[in-house]
């Protein structure tokens, strides 16, 4: 269950899973602790790390941010060369104890952990066949399908991945770590970002190459759509479970506009630019408006390089006119109303030194379910600003998505349910304007895209999950 300041303040989408390994690295626990740290944004709810000293696999895990599940004397106690992280926000499962990762098998063919960011859209059929075969499932979150269909097949622990792979369909980026062997696993559509860098003598492995920096990691390269790496003593082995033809880059466009931090590589392409140039894009939009604007703004964190360009193109000063408030933390406050309308201001205030009087263009990476853009131009407007015109960084999100990401129904969707007019009136702006799919593509280089969200265009088979597609 989400904690209650999500639920205060869950009209924005929700991040992502985060994973990192480091394979045969002195003080692994404490090079993970600091690589899961970095991708603290991809998820808040929970965390876990799994080491292991060539020997013995150790794992600890709890709810909560890497800083409060951890602390020195449980990373000192968790030795060996070789770990895999996880940090979580709960998608397929609920944020319970059995689904926190690293998930841990023991067996007597050998022990191994498994960290995943993604979704199978074919999770539930393949449960309930190895339910009616015998299996036993913990918790209720995709990624143990994975382990069941590892131990299930025969041959070596990379042969059974690849066939265990083979079976799945969706999202999906794995780090698997047996006793002293690690193994890289990306989906065949590309749907999430999972690349390896040198450290030292060894190998890390992660969701962002931002955590590579905090480890003095050099970057390699980013893993092909269907492929499995292995770190093992006979050094770096690629292997393909799919065949090329099969697969497809469908990088999420949502790890571009809000995901991903911006400092950040994906597919080559750095967040930070990428997002400052969807900003020019939109600033091109308006060129000929004439608006009566004074500054841009841009909506705290990910919104702010689209402001810096939406700025450096139209020529009108970049102003800090919303404050994030960083402390607030998580809170177990009653979600009465009065406290569901202050919710957006614990998080976010408005500078009225800056704002006020001022006819302002509001820069926001997108509009989901509709209720904080309402909110955060009613703070604009409550700090004294004249108008506020809002600029989305992204198309409209009129789809649910079901390769991870927190929307799942079209009743969440604001833009499945309002035309554009109808969202500009109910956010009460003065005006409103999105970026179309091909202004996005643009900013992303013309990269391969799963724009699913913005185009009702699935790069896969949804299997039981098309029941929740009215329209």
């Amino acid at each position: 269950m989400k904690d209650e300041m999500a639920y205060l303040l869950g009209n924005k989408l929700n991040e992502e899973c985060g994973v990192f390994g480091i394979y045969n690295v002195d003080d692994a626990s404490s090079l993970t602790y600091f690589g899961l740290h970095a991708l603290q944004h991809r998820g808040q709810e929970a965390c876990g790390i799994a080491t292991s000293d060539g020997e013995t696999i150790t794992c600890y895990k709890g709810k909560g941010l890497i800083s409060e599940v951890f602390n020195t004397g449980i990373i000192n106690s968790m030795k060996g060369k070789y770990a895999v992280g996880h940090v979580r926000y709960s998608t397929a499962g609920g944020n319970v104890i059995e689904n926190i990762q690293p998930l841990m098998v023991r067996a007597h063919t050998g022990h191994f952990g498994i960290v995943h960011n993604g979704q199978i859209v074919n999770a539930q059929e393949i449960k309930i066949a190895l339910e009616n075969e015998g299996s036993i499932f913990q918790g209720s979150n995709d990624s143990e399908v994975l382990v069941h269909l590892i131990q299930k097949e025969s041959g070596t622990m990379v042969q059974k991945i690849m066939k265990a792979c083979a079976k799945l369909e969706g999202a999906f980026a794995y780090i698997i770590m047996t006793k002293d062997c690690m193994y890289a696993v990306r989906d065949k559509n590309g749907l999430r970002p999972l690349s390896y860098a040198k450290v030292d003598n060894g190998y890390c492995i992660s969701s962002e190459t931002c955590a590579y920096d905090i480890v003095n990691g050099k970057f390699i390269r980013a893993l092909n759509p269907g492929e499995v790496v292995r770190f093992g003593k006979e050094g770096v082995q690629t292997f393909n479970y799919c065949e090329p033809e099969k697969t497809q880059h469908r990088m999420c466009a949502m790890e571009y506009i809000y995901f991903a931090r911006p400092d950040s590589v994906i597919e080559n392409i750095n967040v930070h630019n990428m997002r400052k140039e969807s900003g020019k894009i939109l600033a091109r939009k308006d060129a000929n408006e004439k608006l009566d604007a004074d500054m841009v703004i841009g909506v705290p964190d990910s919104s702010l390089s689209a402001a810096i360009g939406y700025a450096e193109e139209s020529g009108l000063p970049y102003e800090l006119g919303l404050i994030k408030n960083r402390y607030v933390g998580r809170t177990f406050i009653q979600p009465t109303q009065q406290l569901r309308e202050r919710g957006v201001r614990m998080k976010l205030s408005a500078i009225s030194a800056i704002v006020k009087d001022k006819n302002i263009i509001m820069i926001d990476d997108s509009i989901v379910r509709g209720t904080t853009s309402k909110r955060i131009v009613q703070l604009l407007k409550d700090a004294g600003a004249k108008s506020v015109h809002v600029r989305i960084a992204s198309p409209e999100f009129v789809s649910p998505c079901f390769y991870g990401v927190d929307t799942a129904t079209y009743e969440e969707l604001i833009s499945a349910q309002l035309d554009i007019e109808s969202l500009r009136k109910f956010i009460n702006a003065e005006s409103l304007k999105f970026m179309s799919l091909e202004e996005l593509s643009q900013a992303c280089n013309h990269v391969g895209l799963c724009t699913a969200c913005f185009s009702k265009e699935y790069p896969t088979e949804l299997y039981g999950l098309k029941k929740t597609l009215k329209r």
